[in-house]
C-alpha cells in the first residue's frame, strides 16, 4: 500500500461526538448552578500539570490538588479542551462524558469537606467502549449495541467510588477484533478509524486502540483497556505508553463485552508506570459477580505504587525471548537496546525459547470460537435495551446494516456460530491444552532458568492503516501470557524513527506488583519515551 494513501474520511457515528461548544456550556452550568465557584472553573493556570499534561504524573496531581494549585474542574477541563483541539485527528474518544465536569466539581467539593478518597481523586479516566455505563452504554464499536442499556461495570463503580472522573468512552477495533480475519485495527461501526498518535496514517494497534492512542496523546491522564490476546500491550506498545494486563481473575470482568472468560481482563494504560500501578489498586478486588475473582490470594498487595522500585532491576535474572527473531530489523535493534539497558542496571540477561508455542498457536483460536457464543450471549441476554441477544441475530444484524459490512466481513462470528459448543470434549480439550502448554511454557521457563521475569518485544513499528486489507501485523509477544492468565505489561523502549516499540515484561501468576516494579525500573533507567507529535505521515 502506497504511504501516501488518504485515510478514509471519518464516518459520523450515531452517537454525538461532543466537543467545545458542549464544554462551555457545561462550565456555565456548574458555575451558574453554584457547584464550583467561578474563579475555579477555568483558573490553575500557574499549574505545572496544566503547563505539561504529558509529563504531570497522579502524584503530582494530588500533590498540587492538595495545595490548592489544581482542582479536578481545571484538569477534567484541560483534557476536554485537548479532546476538542486534537481529537479531529485522532478519532480516539467515541463520546465525551456530558457528566464529566459535574463529576469534577463534586470530587473537588468531597476533597474540600473529607479529603481524598484515593491517588485517583479527581482524576479523568477514558473507558474503553466495551465497558458498561450507566450514562454512556457500550457498544464495543457495534451499531447493533447502539440502543443497549447497561447498568456501570464493577471496576466503573471502583472508579467511581475512588473519586475518579469518567471523561468519555474510547474507541476500539470492533467486537475487539473478533469479527474478521480482514478487520482493520482501530476501526468500528460506531467511531470509525482511531489514528497512532505518532504518525496518522499509522495503524495504533487494537483492539483498546482509542485508550492507547487517547492516553499517549494525553487526553486523559489514564485509560482502561481490556485483553484476550494482544489487545492492551499492542496498542500501548505501538503508542509509546505503559499497559498492564493483569492475572487473569485480580480485575473484575463484570459489565465488560466479552470474547471469553478463560482469557479476557481489563487493566490500565498510562503514560508513566506509577500511574498504571496506582489505578490498579482502584479496579483490584474481589467481586461475587466475577468467580475468577475469588482466587486472588489474600496477601495479593492492593499498594502497587509502594512496590515501585528504581532498582528491581538490579540483582534480577531476566530471560529474554524473541531476541533477533521478530521478523522487525526495527524492533531487533530496540530489543538489543533494551537488553543493554537492563544490563546497564544491574540485571542478568538470559536468552530463551519458550516451548510449546505450537500447542498453544493450534488450539487457543478454537477454544476461543467455542467460547465466544457462549460468553457473548451470556452479557447479551443480561443487558437491558433493544439490540440482539444471540450471535446469529447479531450476524443478520450486520447483513442488513449499510456500514457495518462495508470494509470487512464477519467470518469470525459466523466460525464461532458453527463451532463445537464451549462445554463440548472438543473445546474444552482445546481450552485445556491451550492453558496447560501456556503455562507450563512460562512457568517452566523461570524455574529452569531461575528469572525473575521474561522480557519480549512487544510490537514491531506500526503499519499503514488500511480498510478491506486486514492489518500488516508482523509478530507479537503477548499469546503465552494471555493464554495462560500471567500477567504481562509493557513499557516504551525505544523508536523506529518516530514509531514507539515497547518491550514487555511478563511472569508468573499473581506476580504484577513485581513485573511493574520491573517495568518501573526500566522506564526509569531509560527515559526513552517522548511525547507524540501527531505527524501525518512518514511515507514507508
Amino acid at each position: 500500500m502506497s504511504p501516501g494513501t488518504a485515510r478514509t474520511p471519518r464516518r459520523r457515528s450515531l452517537r454525538s461526538h461532543r466537543r467545545s461548544p458542549l464544554l462551555v456550556i457545561l462550565l456555565a452550568v456548574v458555575v451558574a448552578l453554584g457547584l464550583v465557584p467561578a474563579a475555579q472553573a477555568g483558573g490553575g493556570r500557574g499549574s505545572v500539570v496544566l503547563r505539561d499534561l504529558d509529563a504531570a504524573t497522579i502524584p503530582l496531581i494530588q500533590q498540587e490538588m492538595r495545595k490548592g494549585k489544581l482542582s479536578s474542574v481545571d484538569l477534567t477541563s484541560a483534557y476536554l479542551q485537548r479532546i476538542s483541539r486534537l481529537d479531529g485527528r485522532l478519532n480516539a474518544v467515541l463520546e465525551v462524558n456530558p457528566r464529566a465536569i459535574r463529576e469534577a466539581a463534586a470530587s473537588d467539593r468531597h476533597r474540600r469537606k473529607h479529603g481524598a478518597r484515593s491517588a485517583l481523586e479527581g482524576v479523568p479516566v477514558l473507558l474503553k467502549d466495551n465497558v458498561d455505563t450507566r450514562a454512556q452504554g457500550a457498544t464495543a464499536g457495534s451499531r447493533a449495541l447502539l440502543k443497549s442499556r447497561p447498568d456501570d461495570a464493577t471496576i466503573v463503580r471502583r472508579l467511581h467510588d475512588a473519586g475518579a472522573v469518567v471523561i468519555g468512552k474510547a474507541n476500539l477495533s470492533e467486537w475487539a477484533n473478533f469479527r474478521s480475519t480482514m478487520s482493520t485495527s482501530g476501526w468500528s461501526a460506531v467511531g470509525g478509524l482511531t489514528a497512532n498518535a505518532h504518525v496518522l496514517d499509522r495503524n495504533p494497534c487494537g483492539s483498546s486502540s482509542g485508550s492507547g492512542a487517547g492516553v499517549a496523546a494525553s487526553l486523559a491522564q489514564v485509560a482502561i483497556g481490556t485483553e484476550t490476546d494482544g489487545s492492551i500491550v499492542c496498542p500501548a506498545g505501538a503508542n509509546g505508553v505503559v499497559g498492564l494486563k493483569p492475572t487473569l481473575g485480580l480485575v473484575s470482568r463484570d459489565g465488560i463485552v466479552p470474547i471469553s472468560a478463560d482469557q479476557d481482563t481489563a487493566g490500565p494504560m498510562a503514560r508513566h508506570t506509577i500511574d498504571a500501578a496506582l489505578t490498579l489498586s482502584v479496579l483490584q478486588g474481589r467481586d461475587r459477580k466475577d468467580p475468577a475473582t475469588a482466587e486472588i490470594p489474600r496477601d495479593q498487595t492492593r499498594q502497587y505504587a509502594k512496590a515501585l522500585d528504581a532498582d528491581s532491576l538490579d540483582g534480577a535474572r531476566i530471560g529474554v525471548w524473541l531476541r533477533g527473531s521478530t521478523g522487525s530489523a526495527e524492533t531487533d535493534v530496540v530489543t538489543e537496546q533494551a537488553v543493554a539497558a537492563v544490563e546497564a542496571a544491574g540485571g542478568t540477561v538470559v536468552d530463551v525459547d519458550l516451548p510449546y508455542q505450537d500447542v498453544i498457536d493450534a488450539n487457543e483460536f478454537p477454544a476461543l470460537l467455542s467460547e465466544f457464543e457462549r460468553d457473548l450471549e451470556t452479557y447479551l441476554r443480561a443487558t437491558p435495551g433493544r439490540h440482539p441477544d444471540t450471535l446469529e441475530g447479531l450476524i443478520r444484524f450486520n447483513g442488513r446494516d449499510p456500514v457495518e459490512l462495508e470494509y470487512f466481513g464477519q467470518e469470525i462470528f459466523q466460525l464461532a456460530v458453527e463451532a463445537p459448543p464451549a462445554g463440548s470434549a472438543e473445546a474444552v480439550a482445546a481450552r485445556t491444552a491451550a492453558t496447560d502448554a501456556a503455562r507450563a511454557s512460562i512457568d517452566e521457563t523461570l524455574a529452569t532458568y531461575d528469572l525473575d521475569a521474561i522480557m519480549a518485544p512487544t510490537n514491531s513499528p506500526a503499519w499503514v492503516s488500511t480498510l478491506g486489507e486486514g492489518d500488516a501485523f508482523v509478530f507479537g509477544s503477548s499469546g503465552p501470557a494471555a493464554v495462560a492468565g500471567y500477567p504481562n505489561v509493557t513499557v516504551p523502549a525505544g523508536y523506529s524513527g518516530p514509531l514507539p516499540v515497547g518491550v514487555s515484561f511478563f511472569g508468573a501468576r499473581w506476580d504484577d506488583a513485581a513485573l511493574l516494579s520491573l517495568a518501573y525500573s526500566f522506564e526509569q533507567h531509560t527515559q526513552v519515551r517522548r511525547a507524540p507529535r501527531l505527524i501525518p505521515t512518514i511515507g514507508d
